[in-house]
């Protein structure tokens, strides 16, 4: 992600500046944590279309319950394809009220935080996979122009946490960024540091999913939780850096529900 990092604000100006319209999608339990307030603004200022598309609401025990104060905005699952017909409409639909030279494609850009499931998205709008899909952070590399009709492209991007947000010393922002999913739980250093940070905020949902009490305890559950699953070093000791990791792909993955 490093190497990569330099060459991502020049990317998604790109996007920006070749789209008529420009997604942002967000997961949909962490909103404000997954926006870019950095990008909005520039789409803002280039005078783009800019629609707000929440992901993972499939994550969302109490959908009824979430409250949406961006518009234009509608809530989505790719693993489930919910309202993925609704929002291929809403492009379209916008799409209708930009004024094109004749012959003219719009252009749709989608950027994002990492792991908000953009190329899983564009694979659904479009009907088949031509957007690459991984399940960790920092997957797609470049920009991919992809067809969503006769009228329509589909700008794929890079997932790019926000400036102010980004860190690689910063314990506290490491941990807020690996719980939105912006650094994967594989390649995260200090995994334990994140669970503690983890279970501090979602205490009960967590003693629920693995059935421990921890009293907020981050140790107690990743040293019951390794001797649960048998993750065990020479000398019987919790393989602390196994338990924690597992714990992470868990929340990651969407196994943990909020």
């Amino acid at each position: 992600m490093r190497k990569q990092r330099e060459k991502y604000p020049v990317l998604i100006k790109k996007i920006i500046q070749d789209s008529d319209i420009v997604l942002e999608i967000l997961d949909a339990r962490f909103v404000e944590e997954t926006r870019n307030l950095e990008i909005e603004e520039e789409i803002i200022q280039q005078n783009k279309k800019l629609i707000y598309v929440l992901n993972k609401s499939d994550l969302l025990l109490n959908k009824k319950e979430k409250k949406i104060n961006l518009s234009p905005s509608i809530l989505v699952s790719c693993k489930e394809r919910h309202d993925i017909k609704k929002l291929r409409e809403l492009i379209k639909i916008s799409s209708k009220r930009i004024k094109k030279s004749s012959g003219e494609k719009i252009i749709v850009g989608i950027i994002g935080y990492p792991n908000t499931g953009k190329s899983s998205l564009i694979n659904l709008l479009i009907g088949k996979s031509s957007a690459g899909v991984g399940s960790e952070a920092g997957f797609t590399r470049g920009i991919q122009k992809l067809k969503l009709d006769e009228n329509i492209l589909l700008l794929d991007s890079p997932g790019v946490i926000p400036e102010k947000q980004y860190s690689h010393t910063e314990k506290e922002k490491i941990s807020k960024q690996t719980i939105a999913g912006g650094r994967s739980f594989s390649q995260v250093k200090d995994p334990e540091i994140v669970v503690a940070k983890l279970i501090t905020i979602y205490p009960q949902v967590l003693e629920k999913f693995y059935n421990i009490q921890t009293n907020g305890d981050s140790e107690i559950l990743i040293e019951e939780l390794g001797r649960k699953k048998g993750f065990l070093k020479k000398g019987g000791l919790v393989d602390e850096n196994r338990t924690a990791r597992l714990i992470l792909r868990d929340w990651q993955t969407g196994e943990i529900k909020i």
